[in-house]
């Protein structure tokens, strides 16, 4: 499944938990939340978190490195750094820009690439 398809499905997930908990739920439209709708305790997600990575055998990484996986990943799909910022919840774009310099480099050429194939078509590769 991809990953818009998993959202859809745990949207589902929540709406019949929803349903289920009646108006005793607390709907304050979280992503992340328990059954009853409230937020999440933070340690219990980070136990969640390492029990999904240990059941996918895949390397261990802090929390925390989603952020930078995601943000890189809008930065690589061309998305402004200014939203990007804004997302993030950075207070200056001098942050984003300083932190994810790494990514802006391949971003460049990007740019330009599709730059030169809009003024001269793809055949006249830069």
């Amino acid at each position: 499944m991809t990953g818009g398809n998993e959202l859809k499905k745990h949207k589902r997930i929540i709406a019949k938990e929803k349903l289920a908990c009646g108006p005793l739920y607390k709907d304050f439209n979280l992503v992340v939340c328990t059954s009853n709708g409230t937020p999440v305790i933070p340690r219990n997600l980070l136990r969640s978190f390492y029990s999904i990575i240990k059941k996918a055998e895949v390397p261990k990484i802090r929390f925390h490195d989603l952020r930078h996986t995601v943000a890189t990943l809008m930065l690589k799909e061309g998305i402004n750094p200014k939203i990007v910022k804004e997302i993030l919840g950075h207070s200056d774009i001098r942050i984003t820009l300083d932190t994810y310099s790494h990514v802006l480099p391949s971003i460049h050429k990007e740019t330009a690439q599709k730059y030169g194939d809009m003024l001269f078509g793809k055949e006249n590769m830069l």
